[in-house]
């Protein structure tokens, strides 16, 4: 699983997990419940993790979605 997207934008988490849902590429959503230690201030971000072998076709489709600043930069 790799990173893809990091957001406190809770409408942004789900917008994307609906997109990766429908393409049915696997993902999984971190640090979603931090809520309870952060008092629900909203600091501390939500990661988006996708499954290795889809990561082009992630990136591709939220980038054809109009996300792509979303995008967190490819690692060497």
């Amino acid at each position: 699983m790799k990173e893809i997207v990091r957001t406190n934008d809770p409408v942004l988490v789900s917008a994307v997990v609906a997109l990766l849902d429908g393409a049915r590429i696997e993902h999984i959503v971190l640090d979603q419940n931090m809520s309870v230690l952060e008092g629900s201030i909203g600091i501390l971000p939500r990661r988006i993790l996708v499954a290795e072998p889809r990561i082009r076709e992630a990136r591709r489709l939220l980038s054809d979605a109009g996300l792509a600043h979303e995008l967190r930069p490819d690692a060497p």
